[in-house]
């Protein structure tokens, strides 16, 4: 019959258990036994024990003892040493109280003599800084007088410079006055018109003598031109006429109008530019009486540059017709250039007068020539005549001074005859 394998199971553990339990047993049967060992090897160290608090005791009487001998020696050794100890303080007491006295004599002179070193040292310095302050004081006070000139002579200034700021504002003052009249006047289509002709008034008569131009003659035709120039041959009579389109140029030239506003300016402007250069061409150029040309007179640098920048046409149109456009700075080179014509006009018809008086003057020259020759003969002789009564003066000085030593010096014998006087004694001077 087959064994069944629950039941082989629990034998096993139980083998296993009661195993376990055996070496439980055998373990604390061991751990007993090793327990009443010990307990004996205890029994025995106490025995130990008790022996060796006898014996210590029996030594702790003993050093007790020998403890207490020791004391007693040593506390009179120490008391010999303590007795030893003040004799030697007091000693040492009295060295230190007469070391004491000394050093402080000495650091007492040491301090007199310091004192009295430092006393004299500060009033050294105090001399020295006396001194240097007054010094300094004089060099203060000498800068602060030259600052005081410079200050005043600069406050001066400055008031010079505001008294030249003041008179400048008003002249400024006045200056914007004049070019807000001066707007005032260009506004009006008339006023610009007189001040064109005001100004090339001035220019004419600063550049030109006064027969030389006529200011607002009237033509053969009926018309009146502004200024007329009278210039020499083959130039003949100039016509200047003065016209100002300035209405229609600051409409173009206005950056805060419109576009379409400043291109119809720019039409008119053109218009009229074109419109003054054919009447000038038509009124002022009339053969037999003016040139063959005229001149355009336009108040404004920035109109002629306008036109001439922007506007080459009208400049076209101007020499086709014989009409010179200006400005007032190319006018008055115009107008120099004129006046250094007239001027060699003039030395042309009074070239003969001037060959005549070259001539006059050619012969005055050889006469005043001759005279100076003469003079310088006269003077030459005079020279000479002066030159020979320096002679005569020396010589006669030299037979004073030889009259002289005679009267001085014994007689000597007197020369014979036929002896002259010394090799050329008297006669070196003879001219």
């Amino acid at each position: 019959m087959p064994a069944d394998p629950t039941l082989a199971a629990a034998a096993a553990a139980a083998a296993l258990a009661l195993a376990a339990l055996a070496a439980g047993i055998v373990s604390h049967l061991r751990r007993r036994e090793e327990a009443v060992r010990a307990e004996a090897r205890l029994e025995e160290i106490a025995r130990q024990v008790q022996a060796l608090g006898t014996d210590l005791r029996g030594a702790q009487a003993q050093a007790r003892e020998e403890q207490a001998r020791h004391a007693a020696g040593l506390e009179q050794a120490v008391s010999a040493q303590l007795r030893q100890g003040a004799e030697n303080l007091a000693r040492i007491h009295e060295g230190l109280l007469k070391g004491m006295g000394e050093v402080h004599r000495q650091v007492t002179t040491a301090l007199s003599a310091s004192t009295e070193q430092l006393e004299r040292r500060f009033e050294q310095l105090t001399r020295a800084t006396d001194t240097r302050l007054r010094e300094i004081g004089g060099q203060v006070e000498g800068r602060l007088q030259e600052g005081f000139k410079e200050t005043t002579a600069t406050f001066a200034d400055v008031q010079k410079r505001l008294a030249l700021i003041d008179q400048a504002q008003r002249h400024i003052q006045e200056l914007s006055h004049n070019v807000v009249s001066l707007q005032e006047v260009l506004a009006d289509k008339r006023s610009r018109g007189a001040f064109g002709e005001v100004q090339l008034a001035a220019l004419v008569r600063n550049v030109l003598p006064e027969g030389a131009f006529a200011l607002q003659r009237e033509l053969s035709n009926g018309t009146r031109v502004d200024c007329l120039l009278y210039l020499p041959e083959p130039t003949g009579t100039v016509a200047v006429d003065a016209k100002f389109p300035l209405e229609n140029f600051h409409r173009m030239c206005d950056p805060d109008a419109p576009a379409a506003e400043r291109a119809r300016a720019a039409r008119l402007f053109k218009a009229d530019v074109k419109r003054h250069i054919q009447d000038v061409a038509d009124k002022y150029v009339i053969p037999g009486e003016t040139a063959d040309g005229a001149v355009l007179f336009l108040p404004a640098e920035a109109v002629f540059a306008e036109i001439h920048a922007h506007h080459p046409d009208l400049v076209e149109l101007a020499w086709r017709r014989r009409v010179w456009l200006t400005s007032p700075t190319t006018l008055m080179a115009i107008l120099t250039t004129a006046r250094a014509v007239l001027k060699d006009a003039a030395t042309r018809r009074q070239l003969h007068v001037i060959q005549d008086h070259l001539v006059r003057l050619a012969e005055d020259f050889d006469r005043f020539q001759k005279r100076m020759d003469n003079l310088a003969r006269h003077i030459r002789q005079a020279g000479k005549d002066v030159e020979e009564v320096h002679t005569s003066a020396r010589k006669i000085t030299r037979r004073f001074e030889k009259i002289e030593k005679v009267e001085l010096a014994p007689a000597a014998p007197a020369p014979e005859l036929g002896e002259g006087p010394q090799s050329g004694e008297d006669d070196e001077d003879e001219p």
